[in-house]
């Protein structure tokens, strides 16, 4: 069931399924027409594939693996300006950081 599916993507990044909704721009509304069983439009399809970083495919059907947008070599650029001298260890730091983040603003929410 597409519901499903999405829901489980966005509980793996840490989002509600209402926030994803919000963040491009669709309704609350939308989540109970899903949960009832529908699917999303193809350009509302498009627009959640894209925000989960997964192909409509996988979205919609569950047939292909999400694939990551993002690279961990594109992030490291992005944060360290294209520096060379980054190592596993600045980044994996980084990383630890982000999720000290997600679960503080996660336990604010609560």
């Amino acid at each position: 069931m597409f519901f499903d599916r999405f829901q489980s993507l966005c509980d793996s990044r840490g989002i509600s399924v209402y926030k994803a909704c919000t963040d491009i721009g669709l309704n609350r509304s939308a989540v109970a027409k899903w949960k009832a069983g529908g699917k999303p439009n193809g350009n509302t399809a498009g627009k959640l594939a894209a925000y989960l970083g997964v192909t409509t495919d996988f979205l919609l059907t569950g047939q292909e693996e999400p694939k990551p947008i993002v690279t961990d070599d594109d992030i490291k650029f992005a944060l360290f300006g294209g520096d060379g001298e980054i190592t596993d260890a600045m980044y994996e730091e980084v990383k630890q950081f982000a999720a000290f983040v997600r679960q503080r603003e996660a336990e604010k929410k609560e």
